[in-house]
């Protein structure tokens, strides 16, 4: 997964027996589909209050991904094309871009290319900006909009926050984004919390209508533990936040462990739905295949 040849992983921490077992403890908690037997990749769910809709596996376009360049950038138009139809064929509609990513172009042409795979109406469109004063912010988001030939994009988040006190510090930016999704330009705001004090505050935040985390079983890359990091998130959940899952295997450290982590993060009931990034359709075949065992 992520490009990373398979291996064994062979449980050494503590924290990640730990994080299995809150995991299994979860497993009968309700997701919006009912139960987790009756989750899948294609599955549509809602995004907390916010009303916006998805299915439960979105597409990362963020593999190795900084600076306009990414992994699946670099294997060429085809390829990422290629991928991309697979996706939206089998029922992804949840595409997870980032101006960082370069993937808005890709997107585009998958909604209005000569080849389309999917209907903008049927798109989940979610992106992301790394700027951090208002003008700038503004400047993007009709960038943006330009780029992926849209009058509105669904979800617009603040990328990569690190530095607690960021629901003060930008409030002009907040406002800007608030702005747009009154005039109907974005349906929802959030962020991207690469920071346990950020989090904090995200979930206490009401502007923030999605968040995007790191979590997964076996705290690899995350911001806290497992049990910290799903204790945020239930809160954000009882709060009416969107919650969106990345990193649930490590970035792609725990290629052999797809079930575990799909079983402890949609265990949680917590979690809408999650974000995989994939170089190769096999890839996000096999992933299909878990969900359809989660039990």
């Amino acid at each position: 997964m992520n490009g990373i040849d398979r291996r064994t992983f062979i449980k050494t921490s503590a924290s990640a027996v730990a994080a299995t077992m809150a995991g299994a403890a979860y497993a009968d908690a309700p997701t919006q589909a009912g139960s987790l037997a009756a989750l899948r990749a294609n599955t549509i769910v809602t995004l907390g209050d916010c009303g916006v809709q998805c299915s439960a596996l979105g597409f990362g376009t963020g593999v190795r991904a900084w600076n306009g360049d990414s992994a699946l950038i670099r294997r060429g138009d085809d390829a990422f094309m290629e991928l991309l139809a697979h996706a939206c064929n089998r029922g992804v509609n949840f595409l997870d871009l980032a101006d960082m990513y370069g993937s808005h172009e890709y997107a585009r042409r998958a909604m209005h290319g000569p080849d389309p795979c999917i209907e903008r109406d049927k798109a989940m469109i979610l992106t992301k900006t790394v700027s951090r004063e208002a003008s700038l912010v503004a400047e993007d988001l009709e960038r943006f909009r330009q780029e992926l030939d849209t009058d509105v994009i669904d979800v617009v988040l603040l990328h990569c926050l690190t530095t607690p006190g960021w629901t003060t510090d930008l409030q002009a930016v907040k406002d800007v984004l608030a702005d747009a999704k009154a005039k109907g330009q974005i349906r929802a705001h959030g962020v991207s919390c690469h920071n346990f004090q950020c989090m904090e505050e995200a979930a206490e935040d009401p502007w923030v209508d999605v968040m995007l985390s790191r979590i997964n079983p076996f705290g690899t890359k995350m911001d806290g533990t497992p049990e910290e990091v799903a204790g945020v998130l239930r809160k954000a959940k009882a709060n009416g936040k969107g919650n969106l899952g990345m990193k649930i295997l490590g970035e792609g450290t725990h290629p052999d462990q797809i079930q575990e982590s799909l079983q402890f993060v949609f265990g949680l009931g917590c979690i809408d739905a999650v974000t995989i990034g994939f170089l190769e359709l096999h890839e996000l075949d096999e992933v299909f295949e878990h969900f359809e065992a989660l039990s």
